[in-house]
């Protein structure tokens, strides 16, 4: 038997799941680890959580990484992100973009209060949510309403595959304040796209977005917020991270994670 666990979130950030689905996966999670004859993780932090949490056996994980489809490049068309400016009802202000489902472990509730303290000088900046709607949202809603952030935050919901590169290349700066995150593979499609990223020092996402990414609390909303102002208004910083971030996302491909991947399968066999 071969288990992927993609991460363990329910019991690294209980306060993102139901109790009803917490009760669940704290029963049926730790029987199927014990029971697998090899476990795949996500990330090193996965890993991590599986021994510290489970008491896994180290040579029992194996880290399997994921990819980035080719697909994620610069997009520099006009006609092409105004298109999708227009599908998405963005608007021709500038823009912060986070991608995920709307849950709370996406923390987008203090992504959206470190956005309405932005100073002055950034009110036409608006915020971009693109995620169909998930669980445990409403303060997240009720946060816009709150804050009068209804004509600066736009719940773009779902996005087709094939409109996401343009969507990160139009916006300024990519959030990624996640709470907890078994790998977090919106920072890497960003960086393929050229785009300076915002990413929580937390779980994977230290991990996945190395030196290339600015790193914040995100617990804090002021780190949040001052993150954000750092990557809108320094230049400089933002072509070292876009640079970075082009070499940090290389070597992720899905035909290395297939060989390996190949690798586990043929070793229990």
């Amino acid at each position: 038997t071969l288990l992927t666990v993609h991460d363990l979130s329910f019991v690294r950030a209980p306060e993102s799941a139901s109790p009803r689905l917490r009760a669940y996966l704290d029963r049926v999670v730790p029987r199927s680890v014990r029971r697998a004859d090899q476990v795949l993780a996500d990330s090193q932090a996965t890993k991590n959580d599986l021994i510290a949490l489970y008491g896994t056996p180290a040579d029992k994980i194996t880290v399997l990484l994921s990819g980035v489809s080719d697909h994620f490049t610069p997009v520099r068309d006009p006609a092409q992100l105004a298109a999708v400016r227009a599908r998405y009802k963005i608007g021709d202000a500038p823009y912060i973009l986070a991608v995920g489902t709307v849950q709370p472990r996406k923390n987008y509730e203090r992504l959206i209060r470190a956005v309405a303290t932005l100073p002055a000088e950034f009110n036409a900046v608006r915020l971009v949510i693109v995620g169909g709607r998930g669980w445990l949202q409403a303060p997240i809603y009720e946060a816009v309403e709150s804050l009068k952030m209804a004509d600066r935050v736009v719940f773009a919901g779902f996005a087709a595959d094939a409109d996401l590169p343009a969507l990160y290349s139009g916006a300024r700066v990519v959030a990624y304040p996640s709470l907890y995150e078994g790998f977090g593979l919106p920072i890497l499609e960003a960086m393929r796209c050229g785009v300076p990223v915002l990413t929580s020092d937390t779980s994977s996402l230290r991990e996945v977005g190395g030196a290339a990414a600015l790193l914040i609390d995100p617990y804090s909303i002021e780190a949040i917020r001052d993150g954000l102002i750092r990557l809108l208004r320094n230049e400089s910083l933002r072509t070292t991270l876009i640079a970075a971030g082009v070499a940090q996302a290389q070597p992720f491909t899905w035909e290395r994670a297939a060989r390996q991947l190949r690798q586990v399968y043929a070793a229990l066999l």
